[in-house]
C-alpha cells in the first residue's frame, strides 16, 4: 500500500494547545515493529503522518528565517472499522467510508490536504510535558489555510524507499525504521527469513484491550 519528548536534555516549545489550522506535508510507513502493552508484546504495522501549523511560526534555525511548527501523530496502518487511523480519516473526511473504499485507502492522497487540530498538552509516565492531537476535522469553508510551507514528504517500502531519506530523519524515527520487518527484509533478508518461520502473528488495533 502506497503511503509514512526528546532525552537529550534539550528543552523545546510545545505546540500550542488550541485549534490550529494544520496542513498534512509527510507520511512516513514506518512499518511492522513490535510494541508492548501491558506487558504484552504485539506486532504492530506503524504510519507516521505530520502536519504543519502556519499560523503557529517560530525562529528555529536563523539562517531558514521563520518555520511553521509541526505535530505528528503514529497510528496502526489498518482501516478496520474500529481501528483509530479510520476514525481519524472519517473525522478529517466529514464522513465514513463505504466497506469498499475502506478496503483499499491510499492515504497518501491526505498529503497537502488541510484540517483542523485539536491539540491538547499532557505529561508522561516520566514527568515530561508533551503536545498530543485529541481531534481532527475538516476545515470550514469560511477558514482559510496559508500556502504549503515545508515540501510534502512520503516514505514507504514500495516506491520511496531510500537510504538518504531514512537518514534525513531524527534518530528516533530512524530507529524505529531500522527494527521493522520492512526494513530488514530489504536490508537483512536472511533475518526476515527467521521472523517468518516464527510465524508471529500481526496485530490490529480492534485486538487490542482499548
Amino acid at each position: 500500500m502506497p503511503i509514512e519528548a526528546t532525552s537529550s536534555g534539550i528543552k523545546r516549545e510545545l505546540v500550542p494547545a488550541d485549534t490550529h489550522v494544520a496542513r498534512c506535508y509527510s507520511m512516513v510507513h514506518i512499518g511492522t515493529i513490535e510494541t508492548e502493552y501491558m506487558g504484552e508484546k504485539k506486532l504492530m504495522d506503524k504510519v507516521r503522518i505530520t502536519w504543519e501549523l502556519p499560523n503557529e511560526m517560530r525562529m528555529f534555525d536563523e539562517s531558514k528565517g521563520e518555520q511553521p511548527m509541526v505535530i505528528s501523530q503514529e497510528y496502526t496502518l489498518s482501516m478496520h472499522e474500529k481501528s483509530n487511523l479510520r476514525k481519524m480519516l472519517e473525522s478529517w473526511r466529514g464522513k465514513g467510508f463505504t466497506e469498499g473504499e475502506a478496503e483499499c485507502f491510499d492515504i497518501t492522497k491526505l498529503l497537502g490536504i488541510t484540517c483542523l487540530l485539536s491539540v491538547i498538552h499532557k505529561i508522561s509516565k516520566v514527568g515530561n510535558g508533551y503536545a498530543t492531537i485529541t481531534g481532527i476535522n475538516k476545515l470550514p469553508g469560511t477558514m482559510v489555510c496559508p500556502e504549503q510551507i515545508n515540501s510534502s514528504f512520503e516514505f514507504n517500502y514500495n516506491t520511496e524507499f531510500s537510504h538518504e531519506k531514512i537518514e534525513s530523519m531524527p534518530d528516533f524515527i530512524k530507529e524505529e525504521i531500522k527494527k521493522s520487518r520492512e526494513y530488514r527484509a530489504i536490508t537483512k533478508p536472511e533475518e526476515q527469513e527467521i521472523d517468518n518461520e516464527q510465524g508471529k502473528e500481526l496485530e490490529t488495533e480492534d485486538d487490542l484491550p482499548f
